[in-house]
């Protein structure tokens, strides 16, 4: 699962430096700690200034106190990202991976409908979306400036119906990263900087209850560890949208799933077909075939 050093993208690799918001803890924090091993130097970004404070501890045990940058930054506010982007350039010059990892799932206990919530809604948007814009709109114009290579990694999500807001927010995001990409491949003098789709599969974080004390990691989860292992692989490879599987959800069946939703498009079923009692079984039977011809 996990590639040797040498085989990472060209970005990647000792002296280089890692940008990564949302970096006290889950798949942030896991990012932080394998681009670390692979001797990059990390700048943390988070909101949350006692877990940023831990999370630097650990990751200076790996790379050393000189290589570990901490800027407590709330990536809604652009001026706290600008003060961000300005420490890191003092500090070390240029940004090779810029992984703009940030969110949140709503406000405690309101996650909102589609008509309800609106301060929930208000929040996601903020940090979710607009907190990855104010992180691009600041970093961008330095980097396609660079004369070495650099990638930007926009953390998206694959999650079902069940948090309107947080889904529409990630929505857009995936929007926006796609036309990041298409920006910088028709950008003339072609930038050395690639933008990247990271989708999480199920993966065990703070977000889904790795913070509580007896929890235990569910069978069918990846650990951010795993999931953040295999992002890099997909990274090295090139891939613009990176779609991690987990322990019950193989590529295979995402790509169905995935040629299913377009179908509801292309064939005028109900939104969110598999999902409707009147199409959920043909859904059902179109997986299993599907599976049966890979087979």
């Amino acid at each position: 699962m996990s590639p040797v050093a040498n085989e990472f993208h060209p970005v990647i690799h000792a002296g280089a430096v890692a940008v990564i918001t949302g970096a006290a803890s889950g798949i942030g924090l896991a990012a932080a700690k394998e681009l670390a091993k692979l001797g990059l130097k990390i700048a943390l970004a988070d909101i949350d200034e006692s877990k940023l404070k831990t999370a630097s501890k650990e990751i200076a045990e790996i790379v050393g106190d000189s290589n570990v940058l901490v800027v407590p930054t709330d990536v809604s506010k652009i001026e706290e990202v600008v003060k961000l982007r300005d420490r890191v350039y003092e500090t070390w010059g240029e940004v090779s991976v810029l992984m703009n990892n940030a969110g949140v799932s709503g406000l405690p206990g309101h996650k909102g409908t589609s008509w309800e919530g609106l301060d929930s809604w208000k929040m996601v948007f903020d940090v979710n979306l607009f907190g990855m814009v104010n992180v691009q709109h600041t970093f961008v114009p330095n980097m396609i400036h660079q004369e070495n290579a650099g990638v930007i990694i926009n953390t998206g999500s694959k999650q079902g119906p069940g948090n309107a807001a947080y889904n529409a927010s990630k929505a857009a995001v995936k929007s926006l990263t796609e036309g990041l990409a298409h920006e910088l491949r028709h950008r003339r003098p072609a930038p050395n900087l690639t933008a990247h789709l990271f989708i999480p599969g199920w993966t065990y974080t703070g977000l889904t209850g790795a913070n509580e004390p007896a929890a235990e990691k569910p069978a069918g989860a990846w650990t951010s560890q795993e999931t953040v292992r295999y992002m890099l692989e997909r990274v090295r490879n090139g891939d613009f949208y990176i779609l991690v599987p987990d322990n019950e959800t193989t590529n295979e069946v995402d790509h169905l799933r995935i040629m299913w939703g377009a179908g509801d498009i292309a064939e005028g079923r109900p939104a969110l077909s598999r999902w409707h009692p009147t199409y959920s079984a043909l859904f059902e039977e179109y997986m299993r075939d599907g599976l049966a011809q890979l087979d």
